[in-house]
């Protein structure tokens, strides 16, 4: 009584497919698509820099704006 039969996911299907219609739904499975290949382009952008271990050291990367002239204020 709990489970769902074939029946129960055919209607929810049909209902879906009404819902949304056959072309708003491969629209969305293209979009998804898209980003996907988007997302797998910019982490294979990303692994040649971390590759070639060009990596800054941690002050250069977040360099505190406002620190040097607050150093040159106490002199």
């Amino acid at each position: 009584m709990g489970s769902l039969s074939i029946w129960h996911w055919a209607l929810v299907i049909v209902v879906i497919m009404l819902l949304f219609g056959r072309g708003k739904i491969s629209d969305l499975m293209g979009d998804v698509a898209k980003g996907i290949k988007s997302f797998k382009k910019g982490m294979a952008d990303d692994e040649p820099a971390t590759a070639t271990g060009e990596t800054k050291p941690l002050e250069q990367q977040a360099a505190v704006p406002g620190k040097e002239q607050h150093e040159k204020a106490q002199n």
